[in-house]
């Protein structure tokens, strides 16, 4: 037994549509799909120039305290706003000498990823809770008369 309802669709045919017509709609929708993405793809790169063009940050240099330098460069890019994706690139373009040389001994993988580089860098520099230590017992000596002059500068290799 048929269900009366089903069988008014059971005489509707599809209206027939040629291979042509088929081809000029799938060609329209994907005209259509690919105009959307190089839309897409055009802001992309506009934002991409935009915030890469605006990190303006001198080199490092052979006498920058590679830390100091590092830390600048963190304020820096949270201050602009870049998009943290672009830090490891940008830092790499940036630093010299050993810390240069450690960024390009980084596999593709980790020179794209910050921590990675920065990690590097110091790690390649020797900078470490030894370098630290030795900096504290350092400053110890009678060359400071200030007692608050260093007590500050202990308290800031503590932090370290």
């Amino acid at each position: 037994m048929e269900n009366p309802d089903l069988a008014i669709y059971a005489d509707m045919q599809a209206p027939a549509i040629g291979p042509v017509d088929m081809l000029g709609q799938n060609l329209q929708l994907l005209t259509q799909i690919l105009g959307s993405q190089q839309q897409m793809l055009d802001q992309e790169q506009e934002w991409r120039q935009h915030s890469l063009a605006s990190f303006k940050m001198p080199k490092m240099t052979k006498v920058d305290d590679p830390e100091v330098y590092i830390e600048a460069f963190e304020q820096h890019a949270l201050v602009i706003g870049l998009d943290k994706r672009y830090w490891a690139s940008q830092l790499g373009a940036l630093v010299v000498g050993k810390a240069q040389a450690a960024y390009r001994a980084l596999s593709r993988e980790d020179a794209l990823d910050y921590e990675s580089v920065k990690e590097a860098i110091l790690y390649r520099l020797e900078i470490n809770p030894e370098h630290y230590r030795r900096r504290f017992q350092a400053k110890k000596g009678p060359k400071i008369r200030q007692p608050r002059v260093l007590l500050q500068q202990l308290h800031n290799l503590l932090d370290k």
